[in-house]
């Protein structure tokens, strides 16, 4: 058992059942006395008793009011108690030999036969021993375990709310780190675990925002010297002007993806909608041919609706294919559905990631191979953008190297409950 709510639920039962079962077993050693012998001996002191107040003459039994008759036929003796008789008459040294018959006249009745002379027998009530109280004891104890089970498996649940809070808290956490707001009520401890995280959750809003404004403001501060530095590139000789503007170019568009990486964060782009993922698939293979991309897919694809915000996605899904078609030689793009979620896979022939950098591939300005940038420029932000658009819409993206080689970038996103009207 794993879960501290099942260990502590286990717990309580043990020792609620340890107690009740301790309290049962000296209970039956108390109750269990009545096993020892005495309930038969008092009857066997009255047979005797009986027996020489008769003085073996039935008239003198019958004068003293004794019920009379003849001795019990043998399928009418209870032979069970009539031996525990005869045991305790031989334990006390007492010759007479009682016998119990069950006489059944409608309500079943037991009655004592006492030996007066060879063929008459007197007869007295015999209630018969008293119920053992181990079939009552074993009821009463098994209701005590269920309820007890019952009542440890309700507490176990209620101490462990506060945990139970702090679970579904992390489970909520969206995409930009926000935490939904969880309502303080209930127990004290309770109480303060959720306004914790609502302080928790109003700290880190804030320091995400703070990080996107100063984000925003570095990528929008930096237009301003890099446009007088273009200018002023314009009248150096010509052989350093390339390098120079070409620099410049890099950094203009590293500032431009990290201000579209703020927007996609904090602005959210187009309202989201329903809206066909199949459509927009063959629209981005389309315009990334049009440029010369080499980008094939899987045909035909499965008419599959989407919910999202169609330009956010169409932005990320293009810088995916358009990363597969310009550093792996080519993108092939299949779709399909599994589990209530589209599943668009994006693969390419190219070298891949080593295996111990995959991790880092959606970090801002992250790029595996520095020398890559010579050759195809970039700020090493496709990924982050990709990513922060797709885990807005509800989805997720995994980067995995193919054995066959090249890599397959996985895009996971959720099913529309209600279908597109577009095409």
């Amino acid at each position: 058992m794993k879960s501290l709510g099942a260990r502590l639920a286990i717990l309580l039962v043990a020792s609620i059942v340890g107690v009740v079962l301790l309290a049962g077993f000296i209970t039956i050693r108390f109750v269990g006395r009545w096993d020892d012998g005495s309930f038969e001996a008092s009857f066997v002191r009255q047979a005797e008793a009986i027996s020489v107040l008769a003085g073996g003459s039935t008239a003198v039994a019958a004068k003293a009011g004794l019920d009379l008759g003849p001795r019990p036929p043998e399928n009418r003796i209870e032979r069970e108690d009539s031996d525990r008789l005869r045991e305790a008459a031989e334990r006390m040294g007492i010759d007479i030999v009682p016998l119990v018959e069950v006489k059944d006249t409608g309500v079943s009745r037991r009655r004592i036969a006492i030996p007066i002379d060879g063929a008459s027998y007197a007869y007295m009530p015999f209630p018969g021993p008293p119920p053992q109280p181990v079939s009552p004891l074993v009821t009463y104890l098994a209701i005590l375990i269920v309820g007890a089970v019952a009542i440890s498996t309700l507490a176990a649940r209620r101490i462990l709310e506060p945990l139970k809070l702090l679970e579904r808290a992390v489970a909520s956490v969206g995409p930009q780190g926000d935490i939904p707001r969880i309502d303080e009520k209930g127990p004290a401890e309770v109480r303060a675990t959720a306004a914790a995280l609502n302080r928790l959750s109003d700290r880190l809003k804030l320091a995400v925002d703070s990080r996107m404004r100063l984000v925003a403001a570095a990528g929008h501060d930096l237009r301003t010297p890099m446009t007088r530095m273009r200018l002023r590139a314009e009248f150096l000789p010509p052989e350093e002007q390339e390098t120079w503007l070409k620099d410049l170019a890099e950094l203009d568009r590293i500032a431009d993806s990290a201000i579209r990486l703020v927007r996609e964060e904090v602005a959210g782009g187009d309202e989201s909608a329903a809206f066909a993922l199949d459509a927009l698939i063959g629209e981005i293979a389309g315009e990334l041919r049009e440029i010369g991309r080499d980008v094939t897919e899987a045909l035909p694809m499965p008419r599959i609706d989407v919910d999202g915000r169609r330009f956010g996605l169409k932005r990320a899904l293009r810088n995916l294919v358009d990363n597969a078609a310009t550093h792996g030689g080519g993108a092939r793009v299949r779709l399909g559905e599994a589990e209530d979620v589209a599943i668009v896979e994006i693969d390419d022939d190219g070298p891949g990631i080593p295996e111990d950098l995959l991790s880092r591939v959606f970090e801002p300005f992250f790029r595996v191979d520095a020398s890559r940038r010579q050759a195809h420029p970039g700020a090493g932000l496709g990924f982050a953008i990709a990513r922060e658009i797709v885990e807005g819409a509800g989805g997720s993206i995994a980067i995995a190297n193919r054995t066959e080689g090249g890599l397959r970038q996985t895009v996971r996103l959720p099913l529309s409950q209600s279908p597109s009207g577009s095409f």
